[in-house]
């Protein structure tokens, strides 16, 4: 092995130390020795170019730029899912993406009012919009849905039961279940009904001197078909109220909009569960609302105050570039007749089907001469989910790229494996699915179709590889 001050001489290297900076050469340097030590230690021998100075600037490069690349990138998300979890749920609008700039790269007014010249409270960004959207008389935001319920049981509930169907039960991404988060927030789970039928009765029932509120959970990520039964939440308000205690509404995905007006599935609001009698509601902030990652709780004025005087708000509360994204995002509900255009969720999901067609015929052609060697390519129709858990059993018809191995039978998985590879390892990964004997492109979620097909030529497959 030569020293490390003789590789730095190479003057391959010693440009590479100029684009990358001394210090990240050297460690690549001693990184890359210890690797080669290790693998003559292993027995196995070394190219004899290994150690040349073109080889070892090559091999260094490679390092330092997967060294320098960020961990969190942009991909192309072909899933057919357009509320992805893994893949960032909601694509934020460019009013949002603006409004994040100015106050990342600039002091900002995050808890100072200007009127008065003094400290301010930094739910007031957003507090107006919310109660103008959705009715309440007060609000406040934190880091996720998760968090919002947490607090407000935590808040209101501390060491006394909340009273939940045994049908709403639920578990969410993450192992996040209603049952896990009460214990944790001090509360204790009072169950009632059963899992397909709960009537208005098991409630009244349960009520005792323990209890704290009665609490409906959306099944947003499930449904139970056939022999159901379920409590208006009318009469879980009526109920709540004339025994004194509050009425807490998780909605989970959340949407401040009516979506049977865009021709898709109807979902619950904020606006119409609070006029249904609910206390307090909360909802998410990146799923169907089409904005950044927060938990929002609306409802009564008294209740919300309660819920901010909690010591978790602190812990769980949301950075200025959050509240940022949400204020713009939530300024745009104004104009209703403008929203599918300018919020990116809405425009995903109500994209024509005739367009996601007409783009896949456009880009078979190039998709088929990047993979002619390993597949054969088809234009076949599909289903888009929502994703995120709202509206689990809704489909939204669409069309995919189909790309089946030119060999099938034996090795037909192997080589489906090897092809996704080979389209995550592009510039921007293309991100698919592997069903019925392809690997699936559904392009409703592909926008910007001149930079996939320019870096379908950067696709490196191994045609023997991946018919064997």
């Amino acid at each position: 092995m030569p020293a490390v001050d003789r590789v730095l001489q190479m003057p391959a290297v010693q440009a590479l130390g100029a684009q990358y900076g001394h210090t990240a050469v050297v460690h690549a340097i001693r990184s890359l020795f210890s690797e080669m030590r290790q693998a003559m230690l292993d027995g196995i021998a070394l190219p004899a170019e290994a150690l040349q100075a073109p080889s070892l600037a090559r091999r260094l490069q490679a390092r330092l730029e997967a060294a320098m690349q960020a961990s969190l990138r942009r991909v192309f998300n072909l899933t057919g899912t357009v509320l992805h979890t893994n893949l960032g749920r909601a694509l934020l609008p460019a009013a949002a993406v603006d409004a994040v700039q100015a106050v990342m790269t600039q002091p900002c007014n995050l808890e100072y009012d200007l009127a008065p010249g003094e400290r301010g409270d930094r739910d007031s960004h957003v507090e107006a919009l919310l109660a103008e959207l959705t009715g309440a008389e007060a609000a406040t935001v934190v880091n996720n849905n998760a968090a919002a319920v947490l607090l407000v049981l935590a808040t209101l509930a501390a060491r006394k039961e909340v009273i939940v169907s045994r049908g709403e039960l639920i578990e969410i991404g993450g192992s996040f279940r209603i049952p896990a988060i009460m214990a944790h927030a001090g509360c204790r789970l009072r169950e009632v009904g059963t899992t397909n039928r709960t009537h208005l009765a098991d409630f009244e029932q349960a009520i005792g001197v323990r209890s704290a509120m009665l609490m409906k959970v959306h099944t947003s990520n499930y449904v139970i078909q056939g022999f159901t039964a379920a409590v208006p939440e009318q009469e879980l308000a009526a109920l709540a109220h004339a025994r004194g205690l509050p009425f807490v509404v998780d909605l989970g995905s959340g949407t401040l909009v009516d979506l049977s007006q865009y021709g898709l599935p109807q979902e619950p609001t904020p606006q119409e569960t609070l006029a249904h009698g609910a206390d307090i509601v909360t909802f998410s902030g990146d799923k169907l609302l089409g904005g950044p990652q927060a938990g929002i709780i609306v409802g009564r004025a008294e209740l919300v105050k309660k819920i901010k005087r909690n010591h978790l708000k602190r812990a769980l509360r949301v950075d200025k570039m959050t509240l940022a994204a949400l204020e713009a995002v939530l300024r745009l509900y104004r104009q209703p007749e403008k929203l599918a255009q300018h919020l990116p969720t809405l425009r995903l999901l109500t994209r024509p089907a005739a367009d996601i067609e007409s783009l896949c015929r456009r880009i078979e052609p190039a998709v088929a001469q990047a993979v002619s060697n390993v597949a054969h390519v088809s234009v076949v129709p599909c289903h888009s989910q929502i994703g995120s858990g709202a509206l689990p059993v809704e489909l939204l018809p669409s069309t995919a790229l189909a790309l089946a191995p030119l060999k099938r039978g034996r090795g037909e998985g192997t080589a489906l494996k090897r092809l996704a590879n080979a389209f995550r390892a592009l510039p921007v990964p293309v991100i698919g699915t592997i069903a019925d004997g392809a690997l699936k492109f559904d392009l409703r979620c592909l926008e910007n179709e001149r930079e996939f097909v320019e870096q379908l030529a950067r696709l490196r497959l191994d045609a023997s590889r991946s018919e064997s």
